[in-house]
């Protein structure tokens, strides 16, 4: 194998993405399905599964916190693939943007449950199949899970939580030949950064385009990132030149010098 070869997944990787019939996960399944995998997805929006291809990238409806419906994600999954070799945990909230002191328990609690109780539920029920196939789990973090982020402590709090419980999965799991990294996205341009921008920006009492130009400001390439972005580092994790990175918390972000 060339080392260029060595940059692509090999063909027939059974992958399962969580929350991805839409956005960045939709785009990470496409990436593994172009690389010639077979792929089930999960996602909350009827819709959006129901507009799935079928053949090498189907859906279920799940939510990523229930346990009892990731249990059957999971079950269904490995019925129809044969066992999986990659688990990609993507599913997750924004959350509120407000100071502490005005965030409910319950919004704290929502946004806890669905990014960090469902990495974990993902990591629970994949962990088998990783370890008969020797495979690769990844979380979907955040920059914010290695910077502070004002009015954001939820959310932030959620992905500091996914990499620390990454970076245990590799020491766990790594002797049984599995492999754990975190994606950290920095701001992916789309419909969801720019609703996270003119909430920051109500927030504090300014325009959007100059919150905008605020977040810009913190990145040192100046740019966003796309969903694509995330996808090939996913992809790049997976492929044979990936094979000795785990327990890792990778961002991709341009290098977002703060939040």
């Amino acid at each position: 194998m060339s080392i260029l070869q060595s940059l692509t997944p090999k063909t027939g990787l059974r992958v399962l993405v969580t929350a991805g019939a839409g956005g960045i996960g939709r785009r990470i399944a496409d990436g593994f399905v172009e690389a010639g995998a077979r792929v089930h997805v999960s996602d909350v929006d009827p819709d959006l599964i129901d507009a799935l291809p079928g053949d090498t990238l189907t859906g279920s409806l799940s939510d990523a916190a229930d346990e009892d419906q990731t249990r059957d994600l999971f079950a269904t999954a490995t019925a129809a693939l044969g066992g999986l070799d990659v688990v990609i945990s993507n599913a997750g909230i924004a959350g509120p943007t407000a100071t502490v002191s005005d965030i409910s328990a319950q919004a704290w609690d929502q946004t806890l449950d669905i990014n960090l109780r469902g990495a974990y539920l993902a990591a629970r029920f994949g962990a088998p199949e990783l370890i008969k196939s020797q495979g690769a789990f990844i979380a979907t973090a955040s920059v914010a899970g290695r910077l502070g982020y004002a009015y954001r402590t939820p959310y932030a709090a959620s992905k500091w939580a996914i990499v620390g419980l990454v970076k245990s999965l590799a020491a766990e799991l790594g002797p049984q030949g599995v492999r754990a990294n975190a994606i950290l996205p920095g701001i992916v341009e789309g419909p969801r950064i720019d609703k996270v921008i003119a909430a920051r920006a109500e927030q504090t009492g300014v325009s959007f385009d100059d919150m905008r130009q605020q977040y810009l400001d913190k990145v040192s390439l100046r740019r966003m990132v796309s969903p694509d972005d995330i996808a090939a580092a996913c992809l790049f994790l997976c492929a044979p030149g990936g094979g000795n990175i785990s327990g890792q918390a990778i961002s991709v972000c341009g290098n977002v010098e703060t939040l």
